[in-house]
C-alpha cells in the first residue's frame, strides 16, 4: 500500500510558477513510479508526467513539455512537480499517482494504482 497526499496547489497569475509536491508513505513506495495527472472542469482526467523509482525514464505530456519538471526524492519520500510558464489552460485539480510495478510508462499510459486526492492550480489571465 502507497498514501499520497499533495500540497502546494494555489491561485496564480499567468506566466507564474508553482511548485506541488507529494508525500508518499509505505513500505513499497521505493520501489513504484510516481507521477502526475490533473482534471480540468468538465474534461476527463489526463496524464501530465511520470518519473521511475529511480529517478529516471521521465516522460511529460506533450502540452507540459519543456514547461514542467518532475523529480523525485526517495530519501524524503515525495516527488514534485514544477511548473513553470503557467496559462491558464493549466487550470485543474492535480493529483498524483503511483504505479506498483515501477513503470513511468504505464502511468504515461494512464494506468495507475494509487491516487492521492488532489490539489487545486488555478491559473488567471
Amino acid at each position: 500500500q502507497v498514501q499520497l497526499v499533495e500540497s502546494g496547489g494555489g491561485l496564480v497569475q499567468a506566466g507564474g510558477s508553482l511548485r506541488l509536491s507529494c508525500a508518499a508513505s509505505g513500505r513499497s513506495f521505493r520501489s513504484n513510479a510516481l507521477g502526475w495527472f490533473r482534471q480540468a472542469p468538465r474534461k476527463e482526467r489526463e496524464f501530465v508526467a511520470s518519473i521511475g523509482w529511480s529517478g529516471g525514464n521521465i516522460y511529460y505530456s506533450d502540452s507540459v513539455k519543456g514547461r514542467f519538471t518532475i523529480s523525485r526524492d526517495n530519501g524524503n519520500n515525495a516527488i514534485y512537480l514544477l511548473m513553470n510558464s503557467l496559462k491558464p489552460d493549466d487550470t485543474a485539480v492535480y493529483y498524483c499517482a503511483a504505479d506498483s510495478y515501477g513503470s513511468s510508462w504505464s502511468l504515461s499510459q494512464g494506468e495507475a494504482d494509487y491516487w492521492g486526492q488532489g490539489t487545486q492550480v488555478t491559473v488567471s489571465s
